[in-house]
């Protein structure tokens, strides 16, 4: 089996009916665009989810599993899919269907032909409470004000991007929020095309005000820093010795 020139990265907790319909969209979105492969990585799950994309795996091998010991958390788990992934296109997608992949073309074209790092995905017209909504304005504005404006929708999990975005990344919780600025402040470019956000279908959503706003916030700190002492290097060429 040939290497894929995408790999998906979709961490997953507790989201039993999204998986499955989600891998169909995958399917109908990239069959004929590229090849690819996706990574499923369960977050410690307690539902069904879990035995839902083994199944699949065992019968389409472009599906592959990675079960985390126990709850680690979102930036855990991508660090993990990225280790996993095979092909020199990364992207990242979250498991509860509210981001629809059919943009990913598009960002697979910017990246291919356009000379672009990465691209991120900005939800045009959120299908959110008022709550979350608040909670990722403020979030998005903060961060902004304080690491420099990167992209207009930090908090959008949809995007595609070359490895070597990833390979220096520092291994914290909650560098899954800052990714796009981290590979600005890497020297990768960036660029932003929309994408459409809708309701959710199963499950509820497993973050608010208390474990996003807050925790991202106090996270600023630790990346503003970066900003500041941030050692990155593009290898022009390299000569035989």
């Amino acid at each position: 089996m040939s290497l894929p020139g995408l790999t998906l990265v979709i961490p997953f907790y507790n989201e039993q009916g999204n998986l499955l319909p989600l891998a169909r969209e995958l399917e109908q979105v990239l069959d004929g665009v590229i090849q690819w492969e996706c990574i499923w990585i369960d977050d410690g799950s307690t539902d069904a989810g879990p035995a839902e994309v083994e199944e699949l795996a065992g019968s389409d091998k472009r599906h592959r599993i990675l079960r985390l010991r126990q709850n680690s958390g979102q930036s855990a788990a991508l660090l993990a899919g990225f280790a996993a992934s095979r092909a020199p296109l990364l992207a990242t997608l979250d498991a509860d269907g509210q981001n629809n992949p059919d943009a990913l073309p598009e960002m697979i074209r910017l990246l291919q032909g356009e000379g672009f790092d990465a691209v991120n995905g900005y939800r045009a017209k959120r299908r959110d409470s008022v709550i979350r909504l608040a909670s990722s304005r403020i979030a998005n504005g903060c961060r902004n004000a304080i690491t420099g404006r990167t992209v207009r929708d930090v908090g959008c999990s949809l995007r595609v991007f070359r490895r070597e975005c990833v390979r220096h990344l520092p291994p914290f919780r909650g560098v899954h929020r800052f990714l796009p600025t981290l590979f600005v402040y890497a020297g990768f470019r960036i660029t932003e095309v929309p994408c459409r956000h809708r309701a959710r279908s199963h499950g509820q959503s497993k973050y608010g005000i208390g474990n996003r706003l807050w925790v991202g916030l106090a996270d600023l700190v630790g990346v503003f820093w970066l900003r500041k002492r941030f050692a990155c290097y593009r290898i022009q060429a390299e000569e035989s010795l």
